[in-house]
């Protein structure tokens, strides 16, 4: 992936919310290693509250168990970042919020972090909606700032393809 720039962000947040509108759809998001990034890229669109609800940021995993209701057997068995973990994240962030589309992430950014099974840049991405939760695992190259912001352009475009 060439690394998006916050007006490529942008123009994917207002096509995002364009579509949400039209659809009535109200979305959330729940985000460790992106900090508020998709929430922040949703609500620079003007009339985002439109759409949006609300996001957590679940950074440690005592707020992931607390806010989401992540399961302390999921992050000691698979860790933070991981496909059940992220699932878990959306599926919370939808249920506690109302909202019929939630996001989440949860990844190792860097530059320190990484492992060999985990090396940084692997980011778990989760879009959960009333057909269930697909989550998807990326492994994005660059510095903390590009796997975050290739982090957030992906999960608005997974978004995106949830909406009918």
């Amino acid at each position: 992936m060439t690394n998006p720039d916050w007006d490529a962000i942008r123009t994917l947040a207002a096509e995002l919310g364009a579509k949400a509108k039209a659809a009535g759809l109200r979305l959330s998001s729940a985000e460790s290693c992106t900090g508020g990034l998709i929430a922040g890229a949703i609500t620079e669109i003007a009339g985002s509250s439109n759409w949006f609800d609300e996001a957590f940021i679940t950074y440690a995993n005592a707020a992931k168990m607390r806010r989401l209701g992540v399961s302390e057997e999921s992050l000691a068995r698979f860790g933070a970042v991981s496909e059940a973990v992220v699932r878990e994240m959306a599926e919370g962030a939808r249920v506690a919020s109302g909202a019929d589309l939630a996001v989440a992430s949860s990844g190792i950014a860097g530059p320190d972090g990484g492992s060999p099974e985990k090396p940084v840049g692997t980011v778990w991405l989760a879009w959960a909606g009333p057909d269930g939760t697909q989550a998807r695992c990326v492994h994005f190259q660059g510095d903390r700032q590009d796997v975050r912001l290739q982090a957030v352009f992906t999960a608005l475009e997974g978004l995106l393809q949830k909406i009918p």
